[in-house]
């Protein structure tokens, strides 16, 4: 489990979007949640508080693009939403010992949970905003988890997932009969995997997941016993999986990966490896929240990544990075946005 740690590349997430410019158009008044008194406290998520975002409050997660400000939602589906590693302060945990008061990120932290908030909420919850979505704040495992051995680190990633495993059965109780999503990122995604196999896979609960959007980590395609991968657009009750790359450029830790990942293409859905033309990219949401734009990147499947051309903005060529996992759901903002409809309508269709 170590080397597939060491894979996440964590820690060039999100960070560098908190400029982003954003749009908030919420269903619901805003309200006061007052944090409990003990700041490293378990989250308890009957309080809303303990929520970055959900139906019943104002959030970043409602902002869309002003061009899709229009769309229809269907709120007789509910998307669950784990973000990515937010709590990336090298200090926090500097010298200290391996104790979780260090190595967990306090969901009392309100500059920590601004940063989640205008970063994942805004820029990849939001993709999911025509449904309802639940997006709960946990006790994240530090960026640096990522790089200690598995008998120092698990404990960490324990308490991150525990509290994921407690938001999602409230999540369950809360949403009733309604079909639901599963989306996460980097770390979001770590804990999305395992939610799944514990909660999910073989329990009744399945026959209501519309699809898993589990982006940014690499997915085995053993990894799961009966959820299989989306092999079409309009699939569902499957997962899909990407980790994007520049084009030409695969990372030696990638070549050293002695498994076979799961790799969907987000502007075809399919898993072929043909290259598709940025004609088919439907809108990247970058620097300006408000100003999408289509046709940005070309994308390939290869191997065990995806390939995806320079993306188009003013300013890109001082973007040199070869790894784009900060834009794996940035680069397809408006292609998930629509597949998720997509596959909504199809669920819909086979319930009747």
């Amino acid at each position: 489990m170590q080397k597939n740690r060491l894979l996440l590349w964590l820690a060039i997430a999100i960070v560098s979007l908190l400029l982003l410019q954003s749009c908030s158009s919420s269903k619901y008044p805003m309200e006061s949640y007052v944090p409990p008194p003990t700041a490293d406290s378990i989250p308890n998520y009957a309080n809303l508080y303990y929520w970055a975002a959900h139906p019943y409050k104002k959030d970043l997660a409602d902002s869309t693009p002003k061009p899709f400000a229009h769309e229809k939602t269907d709120t007789s589906v509910a998307v669950f939403f784990i973000h990515p590693t937010t709590y990336t302060d090298a200090a926090a945990v500097e010298g200290k010992p391996y104790s979780m008061q260090y190595w967990n990120a306090s969901v009392n932290d309100a500059a920590l949970n601004a940063k989640t908030d205008y970063s994942s909420m805004l820029n990849q919850a939001s993709v999911f905003n025509r449904f309802d979505v639940y997006a709960p704040r946990y006790r994240q495992a530090h960026i640096r988890s990522f790089y200690l051995n598995d008998s120092t680190a698990t404990s960490f990633f324990d308490t991150a997932y525990a509290d994921i495993e407690r938001a999602f059965m409230f999540f369950v109780q809360t949403i009733g009969n309604k079909p639901f999503i599963i989306a996460s990122h980097s770390q979001g995604t770590l804990h999305a995997g395992r939610l799944l196999k514990a909660q999910v896979e073989r329990k009744p609960i399945q026959k209501r997941l519309v699809a898993a959007y589990i982006i940014g980590l690499p997915v085995p395609e053993q990894y799961f016993s009966s959820l299989p991968a989306c092999t079409t657009p309009n699939q569902t009750g499957c997962f899909v999986s990407w980790r994007t790359f520049k084009k030409g450029h695969v990372p030696e830790f990638v070549q050293r990966e002695k498994f076979k990942a799961v790799v969907v293409n987000p502007l075809t859905w399919t898993m072929d490896t043909l290259p598709v033309p940025r004609c088919q990219s439907k809108g990247a949401v970058l620097y300006k929240f408000n100003h999408p734009k289509p046709r940005n990147v070309a994308t390939q499947i290869q191997g065990n990544i995806l390939w995806s051309s320079k993306p188009r903005f003013l300013g890109n060529w001082f973007f040199t990075t070869k790894n784009y996992h900060i834009g794996d759901i940035n680069l397809f903002w408006k292609d998930i946005r629509d597949n998720a409809m997509d596959r909504v309508k199809a669920y819909q269709q086979q319930a009747h």
